[in-house]
């Protein structure tokens, strides 16, 4: 296909989401607060249709090489309107519990999703910026999205004055990016970058730098991370669910996408950042995650530390990198959803409780839900047979193979240390003396949420993995080798 404006179609879910956003927002407007429960499943119903045009998609750049589809964004973007899709299902108990149940929320959800789409395809870095801010503005108002409840105020003013100094670094990279390149589109500074041009600008590597703080700000990387503890523990339950999903696995994407891009020529500038970011984030992860009583607090160091697991395989610089990196957010996005449906069940009398100490004896009162919960975690901790033992050794074998001995080495350690925890709240709930029992029964949509996650992540992933590795093979092949750079021609 062409490049110019006419390939709108390679566009199409993202037209389609803007212009259900809009239909949606103004039944929301006209029908009021009695229209909250069907503008929530119009919103499920459009994620679901959005899902079906990316796979329909053909690969190609359109909007003058603003924009472009490849295997690897195809199969993030599925990724991440599945995240979104069962975000909302899984709100609709919480808000209405909480007397804070409109219209506006799944709308919300549906306006930050557009903008990681946008993300994910863009192949400039304008259009990532505005990919990017979309995403953001709608993100900062769900987080805070309990106005009366301070704790969840709270979480949405930091994230908002934490996400602008983040978006500000990011915008002042890509400027300098710009300034010293002359360009802002991705196939233009990967010729400018590479070795045949000769040593690329300092100027250049500087705003690379500033571009990837802005970036790793969003999946909360350390040392960007200071924001994810407070804002996990203070939004609302559903709205950290959200956040420890859908927007990671595209700002992850969007990360992949710009170094093994543009920047892969810079691969020794910037492969050094990544490392020490997934040795700090796996080490910061583990460590900090001991300590902690409240489950919701825990899942952020969690997030933290799984995000550096996925960056260590990013900093591989490899095909069998970027498939491992696919992989993974998928076990990711199943292990994270199936926890908090269990979070979200933890309520007694209609209050949702977030210590550790509450789920004691949990296997004696609910055991199924405390068999679920058990597998999250043990998932989480990388043991056998379950999927997620699997997502971390594809990423240490990347590693290794690409001669990171050192980082696979203190991963897999941080991934031992953090095992305790996961293993802890196992513990708590089969061993510890039982403490009152949670409302009962789980609602429906939690129940199939956890079924399906804990079914995914054993026996389905374990038994059945070859599609999703083959899967995730073709979309890393939206990243060939470099080719090896010319000789320099020899003298007489």
């Amino acid at each position: 296909m062409g490049n110019g404006l006419d390939n709108w179609t390679l566009a199409a879910p993202e037209i389609f989401l803007a212009a259900a956003a809009m239909v949606i927002l103004m039944i929301g407007a006209f029908r009021g607060a009695r229209s909250t429960d069907l503008v929530s499943w119009l919103c499920v119903v459009s994620l679901g249709v959005a899902i079906f045009l990316v796979l329909r998609l053909e690969h190609g750049k359109a909007f003058n090489d603003l924009f472009q589809v490849d295997a690897f964004t195809k199969a993030m973007k599925v990724l991440s309107l599945l995240a979104a899709g069962i975000a909302i299902v899984m709100s609709r108990g919480f808000f209405l519990r909480a007397g804070v149940w409109r219209f506006e929320f799944p709308v919300l959800v549906l306006l930050a999703t557009l903008g990681m789409l946008v993300m994910i395809s863009s192949n400039d870095l304008m259009t990532l910026y505005l990919g990017l801010e979309m995403q953001s503005l709608a993100l900062y108002v769900v987080a805070a999205f309990q106005r009366d409840d301070t704790r969840s105020t709270e979480a949405g003013l930091k994230y908002f004055v934490l996400g602008a100094v983040a978006s500000g670094m990011l915008l002042y990279g890509i400027s300098l990016v710009y300034g010293f390149s002359g360009t802002t589109n991705f196939g233009n500074l990967g010729r400018i970058f590479s070795p045949d041009q000769g040593q690329a600008s300092v100027g250049a590597v500087v705003g690379l730098v500033f571009v990837l703080a802005g970036l790793v700000f969003k999946i909360s990387a350390v040392p960007f991370h200071m924001w994810t503890p407070d804002v996990y523990e203070g939004a609302p339950t559903p709205v950290t669910a959200l956040f420890a999903v859908a927007p990671k696995i595209a700002a992850m994407s969007l990360i992949v996408s710009v170094v093994m891009g543009p920047f892969r020529p810079l691969v020794v500038q910037w492969q050094q950042i990544l490392v020490a970011v997934a040795i700090l984030s796996t080490i910061w992860g583990a460590v900090a995650a001991l300590r902690q009583e409240n489950i919701k607090r825990l899942m952020a160091y969690s997030s933290i530390g799984n995000m550096g697991y996925v960056v260590l395989g990013l900093a591989a610089n490899s095909e069998e990198g970027v498939r491992a990196i696919v992989v993974y957010m998928i076990i990711y996005l199943a292990m994270n959803v199936g926890t908090f449906a269990c979070i979200l069940s933890m309520r007694r009398r209609g209050v949702m409780v977030e210590r550790i100490a509450d789920l004691a004896g949990l296997a004696q009162r609910q055991p199924l839900m405390a068999l679920a919960l058990m597998l999250f975690m043990f998932s989480m901790a990388g043991i056998p047979p379950l999927a997620g033992f699997f997502g971390k050794l594809n990423i240490f074998l990347a590693a290794i193979n690409a001669g990171l001995y050192v980082a696979a080495a203190i991963a897999v350690l941080a991934s031992v240390v953090g095992a305790y925890y996961y293993v802890r709240i196992v513990k708590v709930m089969y061993f510890d003396d039982p403490a009152p029992s949670f409302d009962r029964p789980v609602e429906r949509d939690m129940a199939v949420v956890m079924l399906a996650s804990a079914l995914f992540l054993f026996p389905v992933f374990p038994v059945f993995q070859t599609p999703f590795l083959d899967g995730a093979a073709t979309a890393a092949k939206a990243f060939p080798p470099p080719p090896p750079p010319k000789p320099a021609p020899s003298g007489k």
